[in-house]
Parts: structure tokens; C-alpha cells; sequence
């Protein structure tokens, strides 16, 4: 077994933590104002309610919990960001703002197939439904 094998893994649970984590600050920013912004959305507002998704579907895939779906649910989510916010404004992702979208809907969509790791909840509830069932 090659070296870097051994740790993929954890990487991939890296990865699931690291972009659930800077979507989740995006949540905090529409939804709980942290931090400040020159601008939020209006409560109700299509932004917002993106906000929130962000902020709850991000804190869950943070900690690992329901990891495949919110991981889809979120990767829909950036593919309607990227097609009403940022694909109107230019053809070209570097030009209309929408890199971010874009990586983030694919990272997502990948979590939703590889799963969460072996460091989330989902492993450890797993673990404990595999030992109550021996």
C-alpha cells in the first residue's frame, strides 16, 4: 500500500470540513450578520433563505451529520447561484464572479458520492448501529 493511502481518507474528511466550513461563514454573514457586511440580504429574500440553507446544511456538513445529503443539497444550491447570479453577468466564471460557486458545487457533489469520512458523525453513528447489531 503506497504511503499517501493510508491517510486519503482523512483528507477526504479534511476537505468535507475545510468547504463546509467557509460555506457555513457565508450563512453566518447573510443570516446572523458575522461578520459585519456593508450589506445583507432582507429577511424572506432569496438570498436570505440561501443563508440559511448555507448556515444549517454547512453546520452539518461540518460535524459530519446527514453528510451525503446536505452535500447534495448544497451542491444544488451552488449550481442555482452560479446559473441566476453569476452566469447572467458573463459567460466566463472569472469574469462574472461565479468561480467559487462552481468549485463549491463540485466539491459538494463529490462529498455526496464519496461520503464524509472517517472523521464525522455519520462514521460514528454508523459504528455504533454496526456494534448494536453484533
Amino acid at each position: 500500500m503506497p504511503p499517501l493511502d493510508a491517510i486519503r481518507p482523512y483528507f477526504l474528511s479534511l476537505l468535507r470540513v475545510i468547504s463546509a466550513l467557509v460555506l457555513f461563514s457565508y450563512g453566518t454573514q447573510k443570516v446572523l450578520y458575522f461578520p459585519a457586511a456593508p450589506s445583507v440580504p432582507p429577511v424572506g429574500s432569496l438570498p436570505w433563505t440561501a443563508g440559511v440553507l448555507e448556515l444549517v446544511l454547512g453546520f452539518s456538513l461540518l460535524v459530519g451529520f446527514q453528510s451525503r445529503l446536505s452535500a447534495f443539497v448544497l451542491s444544488g444550491l451552488m449550481a442555482f447561484a452560479y446559473f441566476l447570479r453569476h452566469a447572467p453577468q458573463n459567460f466566463f466564471p472569472a469574469q462574472n464572479g461565479g468561480v467559487a460557486a462552481i468549485l463549491f458545487c463540485f466539491i459538494f457533489l463529490y462529498l455526496a458520492v464519496a461520503g464524509p469520512g472517517p472523521l464525522s458523525l455519520d462514521a460514528v453513528l454508523k459504528g455504533k448501529r454496526t456494534a448494536a447489531r453484533a
